[in-house]
């Protein structure tokens, strides 16, 4: 459902909104539910002439009965979606599948700077290229990204992605995605940073292959990458990838299905 109104753009795209639906279904259910039995109990204990009120403590199996089982039964469906969310938060936070590119975003204070690999595909080199508040991807690849902020509390959120991810001043923050269509999509700072938090957008633009590298020929290459990127143990978060292990604040994906 969710889908009708935002694009589902990543792999893992569908399994945050089956989640939510799921959630959804259990709640609403329950609240439909609930609300059909206390307009029953109004209309079937109404004041009526000559009926005397009688004074109910709640003690008796049959109805204490009315509360038990509900409670029960809510137990177990809070035990369905703990396991399906620990099943989608592993897959999108912890897991980390192997990337085909790596990316670096940069949050500032009042806009996001992203650093893409040259034809080398290494990260730090002269052909570097850096854009600002745009976010170039090619489709059905596989990104890591390092996410930095310079200042204060940003948070990377990509609605038709389902990302959210919070940029933390002093910390290298690795995570992943893979986009699914080509296409231009928002992205936002969810985090309330400052006076002109509601002026930070950006957009990614996801393009076939042959665009990518179309794009790729021509964008500038950066030759000063020192200033780019906070003063932060980011080859610890590097170090961390090349040995798959997840670093604090790690998100990742299934592990060689490449979703």
């Amino acid at each position: 459902m969710i889908s009708w109104y935002v694009t589902q753009a990543s792999s893992y795209a569908a399994d945050v909104d089956g989640l939510i639906l799921l959630i959804a279904l259990i709640v609403g259910a329950f609240f439909l539910a609930a609300e059909l039995v206390l307009f029953w109990l109004i209309v079937r204990f109404r004041a009526r002439p000559g009926v005397k009120a009688r004074y109910i403590a709640g003690e008796k199996t049959s109805e204490t009965k009315w509360v038990s089982y509900p409670h029960y039964l809510v137990l177990v469906f809070d035990i369905i979606i703990v396991a399906a969310a620990l099943r989608v938060w592993y897959d999108v936070k912890i897991d980390l599948p192997p990337a085909d590119e790596r990316v670096r975003i940069v949050a500032q204070q009042w806009a996001w700077t992203f650093v893409h690999a040259g034809p080398d595909g290494q990260l730090d080199t002269a052909d570097d290229i850096r854009t600002v508040n745009v976010l170039n991807l090619q489709v059905n690849r596989l990104y890591h990204y390092e996410l930095h902020s310079k200042d204060t509390l940003h948070s990377f959120s990509v609605p038709a992605f389902r990302l959210k991810q919070d940029a933390v001043p002093g910390r290298a923050i690795v995570g992943w995605f893979r986009p699914t269509i080509a296409g231009e999509f928002d992205i936002q700072c969810a985090e309330i940073c400052g006076i002109g938090h509601g002026l930070m957008p950006g957009r990614v633009r996801i393009r076939s292959a042959a665009a990518q590298a179309a794009w790729m020929e021509t964008a500038p290459r950066m030759r000063q990458l020192a200033s780019e990127t906070p003063a932060v143990a980011a080859a610890g978060a590097h170090a961390s990838l090349a040995a798959r292990a997840a670093p604090v604040g790690v998100s990742a994906g299934h592990q060689g299905d490449h979703r």
